[in-house]
């Protein structure tokens, strides 16, 4: 600091010399005042330094807040993110519904795209290295093959799983976590809304009228199911016919019973063909479906009909007069199936969650979902991500109706029917959450030898040990 104020001082008296004309009179002027001049620099050094620091602007401070509160206040307003999926009419609208509070709320405009071809496009998007920021993804599966090959960011490194926890359970987090290009797992994506398939439908009116009562445990359910055989009738309402996609309606079922007969890390082995179809745990899933499945007192139709009854018109006997059946298991679209639309959902029919087994397992829920993954990284884009994460980026939705909040801060108020907010209830009342593992299999079993061995061994066609041996064996290696 003294140096620099020495050479100004000196760099004046110079430019002075210059003024006058130069000559060796100043210049023998300006070596005399020289010693002078440092020693006055040296006794106000201290004054100048301090004023120049009270003077000098303060370092550029880090912006504080999540990047979803800094966009909120402002920050990246007029910028941009683009959003593709494949919700297209109607669904495409309800998107927008849900998007509209965060582009009030933040300047930033999101544009959606939906697309029929999704999954094609998506595809060349990525490999042609243009790849949407945002990407709306059903199937884990492509999740994976996109973290694999390092195309996703990790939401972590914005998002801490201690601050996601805070609006997720830790299933849905595990089921986001995956392989990232370099072997370690990364947070793929975070959930954006949900369905669940853990429900049993049921003709309320003539149920209570009946005198029975909603089961609360498995054996409570079994119990039941025997009463109304007792009573000369049948309980159980199952048809798995569906042209080429026939038996996925049985492996419903064993998934299902497979969360409430073993541990998560099974079910998760077992998606990935570490746990093998004929293992005990896998075994003993099916032989717990088989005491309802293979009882003729306790089908609608017998056993036989299983095969040969399309999916949707296996509800239908429940709302006969007297009724045929008593309960059909199935996600909550089977209400569209039943045959009558004068039928009020809380009076005329509702249901109840598939009970536990082993309730040590808790109440796990058998689920689909949406996960929103992230292809580039802008501060605009990952304040659209937390979004997201929150229940706040699916409300909109909830509240036009059609889907569920996977958020644990979601408010049951959003939801306008009577089936959504109890649905949405159950699910916030689950210990776990697991995608279908049909889904998540390789193609050649989940919905290959999967859903055909099922199918043979309903139909009797094939022994049990044969039809899991034989999905064993379809294995791609």
């Amino acid at each position: 600091m003294k140096r620099l104020m020495l050479i100004v001082l000196l760099m004046a008296l110079t430019a002075l010399m210059v003024a006058c004309g130069g000559g060796a009179a100043v210049e023998e002027a300006v070596q005399e005042a020289a010693p002078t001049l440092e020693a006055a620099v040296e006794e106000v050094a201290p004054t100048l330094e301090a004023a120049v620091e009270e003077a000098a602007p303060e370092e550029e401070t880090t912006a504080e807040g999540s990047f979803l509160e800094r966009a909120k206040a402002g920050e990246f307003a007029g910028t941009t993110v683009g959003v593709l999926g494949v919700m297209v009419d109607e669904e495409a609208q309800k998107m927008e519904l849900a998007l509209a509070p965060f582009e009030e709320a933040t300047g930033i405009d999101v544009v959606y795209e939906g697309s029929k071809e999704f999954e094609t496009q998506i595809n060349v998007a990525v490999d042609a290295g243009s790849p949407p920021d945002i990407a709306n993804i059903s199937q884990p599966a492509m999740a994976q093959r996109f973290a694999a090959v390092g195309a996703l960011v990790d939401v972590s490194t914005f998002l801490p799983r201690e601050k996601l926890q805070e609006t997720y359970i830790d299933s849905w987090l595990d089921m986001a976590t995956m392989p990232g290009a370099d072997g370690e797992d990364i947070m793929a994506g975070v959930w954006q809304r949900a369905s669940a398939k853990s429900m049993v439908f049921y003709p309320k009116a003539q149920f209570e009228a009946a005198g029975y009562e909603v089961p609360q445990t498995w054996d409570e359910m079994l119990a039941l199911t025997q009463q109304i055989a007792d009573d000369g009738d049948t309980a159980w309402c199952i048809g798995i016919e569906s042209g080429a996609a026939t038996g996925w309606v049985a492996t419903d079922w064993m998934e299902n019973i497979m969360l409430r007969t073993t541990s998560l890390e099974n079910y998760d082995k077992w998606v990935t063909g570490e746990l093998d179809f004929a293992s005990p745990e896998v075994k003993a899933a099916a032989e717990k479906m088989a005491e309802i499945w293979l009882n003729d007192e306790y089908v609608y139709g017998g056993v036989p009909s299983i095969v040969s009854t399309f999916i949707g018109d296996s509800p239908v006997p429940m709302f006969a007069d007297p009724p045929g059946c008593w309960f059909h298991s199935q996600a909550a679209w089977i209400t569209g199936f039943f045959g009558d639309e004068t039928l009020v959902a809380g009076e005329d029919y509702d249901f109840f969650y598939l009970p536990p087994i082993d309730e040590s397992l808790g109440r796990p829920a058998l689920v689909a979902g949406d996960m929103m993954v992230m292809f580039n990284d802008r501060p605009e884009v990952r304040a659209l991500m937390e979004f997201f994460s929150k229940a706040e980026g699916v409300e909109g939705w909830v509240r036009a109706g059609g889907t569920l909040s996977p958020h644990k801060d979601a408010d049951l108020d959003w939801y306008t029917t009577y089936v959504d907010r109890k649905v949405a209830e159950m699910l916030q009342n689950a210990t776990s959450v697991r995608f279908d593992a049909s889904d998540l299999m390789p193609a050649e079993v989940g919905s290959g030898s999967f859903w055909k061995a099922m199918t043979d061994w309903i139909s009797g066609s094939t022994d049990l040990d044969t039809a899991l041996a034989e999905i064993d064996a379809s294995w791609p290696q």
